[in-house]
């Protein structure tokens, strides 16, 4: 487990590292720039770089961790990329229903593979399994439907880097959404209105509404003030 800067959760767990872009929201990925930097570093870990690496050996990791935490699993990867064994996925599964006192997060933009699997009775989700989707811009909306026909007990959106207005969401049963700007060098703009339309319809539908950032080449200073509130909404399932 690392302690991590992601506001949304406390620490992460990467069990896999690495991945391949599949759509526009990858372009700028910061965990292959992350992954980068670290192995120029020379960390055992990422002697790959961002090449799909399984690590096995942290799978024992989590029954150590006794304090609760909310756990991001695969931050520096993607645990549905269609190369990782389905056996592998079960391991990760079981060790993180083997670990009820932790909130473990997941999220894919590979939702096809994750409604597959699932449908075919391979995962098996707890009440601390969290299941999301990465829901960028309004070519991929069709990520919820297939999120929602899961047996994930709670579901949720991460709209980050928000590229475009997604006006009519489907966000009956989802639990929580995310949004976020893009953060780097050469970030792609956000626009508020975007973001206001997303929290109204989250309002509306009485959905927890994080706004993690505004981003930008300086996204500390932007911050994530939105009107001039803080929205760090999180599900009722925690509560």
């Amino acid at each position: 487990m690392a302690t991590t800067k992601i506001e949304w959760t406390e620490s992460t767990w990467n069990p896999i590292t690495g991945c391949t872009k599949i759509t526009t929201g990858c372009k700028f990925c910061y965990a292959e720039v992350m992954a980068r930097r670290l192995q120029s570093m020379g960390q055992d870990k990422y002697l790959n770089g961002f090449e799909l690496t399984l690590h096995p050996e942290t799978l024992k990791e989590p029954y150590s961790w006794k304090k609760p935490k909310m756990i991001f699993v695969n931050s520096m990867s993607d645990l549905f990329h269609k190369d990782i064994p389905i056996d592998y996925i079960q391991k990760i599964f079981r060790v993180m229903k083997d670990n009820p006192q932790h909130v473990f997060q997941i999220l894919t933009k590979r939702a096809d593979i994750l409604h597959y699997y699932d449908s075919e009775g391979w995962l098996d989700w707890s009440h601390n399994i969290w299941m999301g989707v990465t829901v960028e811009d309004n070519t991929v909306t069709k990520r919820i439907d297939l999120l929602l026909e899961t047996g994930a007990r709670v579901k949720f959106l991460s709209c980050e880097p928000l590229l475009s207005d997604l006006p009519n969401l489907n966000l009956q049963n989802i639990d929580w959404v995310i949004v976020g700007g893009e953060s780097g060098r050469t970030p792609r703009p956000i626009k508020e209105e975007w973001v206001m339309n997303i929290q109204e319809q989250c309002n509306t539908q009485s959905v927890a509404f994080y706004f993690k950032q505004w981003g930008g080449t300086n996204k500390k200073k932007n911050g994530r003030l939105l009107k001039g509130e803080i929205y760090s909404e999180m599900p009722k399932a925690i509560l």
